[in-house]
């Protein structure tokens, strides 16, 4: 258990790795010709990947047995929150000046931003449920289905970054093709399950069946 603790803690600090050193960069004006651009792309980067490696976590635990993985999906997930939440700051304090009239006009007239709006709204509740507490209070099966929104959250994700670039669409195409896989093998794993308990099923009926007891 002290392990696991100590794993997590590690995986906690370095989430926040990238967070210190553009902060240090930014102390040092040395975001380059665009700082704003700089950072919102940065930000938005790490949003993206900390979504996938979330949805890394349980094709790693079931390919590799190693149950421990699962402990570090919450710590993850809410990096993944934390940084579109940057990712937002960024853009309403300092790209738009804090001026709702604008954000509006963005909504109104770029798609990109509507997606992208849309998806943060989405990792809301999913950040506030990730507790004990309130696993406990919704119920695991309630819990679940309700997490079955970070698959809406990653896609719009990639497809926010998608639209959002211009010119080379290559790194987006390559997180849609990543994000494919992860939610393929989902798809799969449901399906094998879900032959799995009907096969089970059908056993169990046939033992009743065929029992003494069922016979007589």
């Amino acid at each position: 258990m002290k392990d696991v603790r100590f794993a997590k803690f590690v995986v906690m600090v370095n989430g926040a790795v990238p967070l210190a050193m553009l902060g240090f960069d930014a102390y040092r004006h040395q975001l380059g010709a665009n700082p704003i651009a700089y950072a919102l792309h940065t930000t938005g980067m790490l949003a993206l990947v900390f979504l996938m490696l979330t949805l890394c976590v349980t094709p790693a635990r079931k390919l590799s047995g190693a149950n421990v993985l699962s402990h570090f999906r919450r710590t993850l997930g809410l990096y993944a929150f934390f940084y579109a939440t940057a990712h937002l700051g960024i853009y309403f304090v300092f790209d738009r000046q804090a001026r709702f009239g604008a954000v509006i006009s963005d909504l109104a007239l770029r798609p990109f931003i509507r997606v992208g709006m849309c998806t943060f709204l989405l990792m809301i509740p999913l950040a506030v449920t990730s507790t004990n507490g309130m696993i406990k209070r919704l119920g695991g099966l309630q819990w679940k289905k309700l997490h079955r929104l970070v698959y809406l959250v990653a896609i719009g994700a990639v497809v926010h970054y998608y639209e959002q670039v211009k010119a080379d669409v290559r790194l987006p195409l390559i997180f849609a093709g990543v994000l494919a896989v992860l939610l393929g093998f989902r798809v799969l794993s449901e399906s094998r399950g879900a032959m799995k308990r009907a096969a089970l099923a059908r056993a169990a009926r046939l033992a009743r069946e065929s029992s003494p007891v069922s016979n007589s």
